[in-house]
């Protein structure tokens, strides 16, 4: 098979699949991204007069049909296309003749696949944001049926202050809301368009419209100057992947927690078996395992955000290969937390707190107590502080 960029010269089968790696397969879910901005960067080179207007009808009804019949997983990318790009230009020049040979115009494989991959995160990070939102509901549908249930508040793992299932609960749904707002604040990055600034220095002599493919896929500006382009390959990545580990964070708190309730020793919680697995030793066991792995993916989100940083740390201006690199941690990173959220929304609706289980000591009235002598007497809360501290020191009631 050759490739766009073949001058006749062989190339070695291992470069192939060392410089290659796994572009073919993590370029599949940009594919239809790709047909939408290849359909547009089109329209905009027969705006231009650089495109006949029979030419680009073949080219656009060529890419529509390319990109059906991928959703419908009629073909695949091949390592020997070595990414999505040329999968895509290469299967419509062999479908509609000369004419796809004219879609490249303008462009470089650098700002399609980034045009993609923006598109590509405009799309995950709303769907992220949605989801994180759909656990906060499902906290809220918790504390609707149980939130009068008492609760000790902890600090330093001792109890503390009383609080309830609705306090619990609502807190957690707060921080989910705030982390879908840090989700779409990314979009500030994701929404400029690349398109347009090829390689990196723009296209000589060519009069591209770039606002064109800017308003037809809908980004909110077009990225200037073109040099800033490849130096801001890894910002939008980063900073999702950023916001993905602090909603991981919030998950995997929520996760300990629920693991901390779920111990014998406290038994706050039930969950049903459906939500647990079990032990192929002990027949009694049933484990929390969805919970357990919720905590451990905060750990998975922090490595693919750690990745994303390292790669484009020192690199040099304009387009480098590592860069090509990107794709893993952020699809790894974008797919373990949809399926965390996807997960921890039936299994709140399953959480059943057991009123009768949770103990209180006394103690953790002591605040409030306090609080009561300041507003009752009019006592300095330092005072009121010690007043009651003295009932719980050694021989002290």
């Amino acid at each position: 098979m050759s490739r766009l960029w073949d001058k006749g010269a062989p190339l070695d089968e291992r470069v192939l699949q060392f410089t290659a790696g796994e572009d073919h397969a993590l370029d599949e879910r940009l594919v239809s991204c790709d047909v939408r901005a290849s359909i547009a960067h089109a329209q905009m080179l027969q705006g231009q007069g650089l495109l006949s207007a029979a030419d680009c009808g073949a080219i656009c009804a060529g890419l529509a049909a390319l990109g059906a019949a991928h959703a419908r997983g009629e073909w695949r990318i091949e390592l020997g296309d070595e990414d999505g790009q040329s999968a895509l230009e290469r299967r419509l020049t062999d479908s509609i003749g000369a004419a796809g040979a004219r879609i490249h115009l303008g462009r470089s494989r650098n700002d399609q696949v980034l045009t993609a991959l923006r598109l590509y995160m405009r799309e995950a990070l709303a769907q992220l944001a949605s989801g994180a939102e759909a656990v906060a509901a499902a906290l809220d549908r918790l504390a609707q049926r149980q939130g009068t249930i008492g609760l000790p508040g902890y600090t330093h793992m001792q109890q503390a202050m009383p609080s309830s299932v609705a306090l619990w609960a609502g807190g957690f749904a707060a921080e989910l809301r705030d982390d879908a707002e840090g989700l779409r604040a990314v979009q500030r990055r994701a929404g400029v368009n690349p398109l347009g600034s090829a390689a990196g220095y723009g296209t000589p002599g060519l009069a591209l419209d770039r606002n064109a493919t800017t308003r037809a896929l809908g980004f909110a500006s077009t990225q200037e100057p073109v040099t800033a382009v490849q130096l801001s390959r890894g910002k939008a990545e980063a900073q999702l992947l950023f916001e993905t580990t602090l909603l991981m964070q919030d998950l995997g708190r929520l996760a300990t927690d629920l693991l901390l309730f779920y111990t014998q020793e406290f038994s706050f919680v039930a969950l049903p078996e459906a939500y647990t697995t079990g032990s192929s030793i002990m027949p009694q066991k049933r484990n929390p395992d969805v919970l357990e792995l919720l905590r451990g993916r905060a750990a998975s989100a922090l490595a693919c955000l750690t990745e994303a940083l390292v790669l484009c740390a020192k690199l040099p201006s304009g387009y480098q290969r590592d860069l090509q690199l990107l794709k893993a941690p952020l699809f790894r990173g974008i797919d373990l937390c949809g399926q965390s959220l996807e997960i921890a929304v039936p299994l709140l609706d399953a959480l059943q707190f057991r009123a009768e289980r949770v103990k209180m000591d006394p103690a953790v009235h002591a605040a409030g107590e306090a609080y009561a002598l300041v507003v009752k007497e009019g006592l300095p809360f330092r005072e009121a502080y010690r007043r009651i501290a003295a009932r719980f020191t050694a021989g002290g009631k």
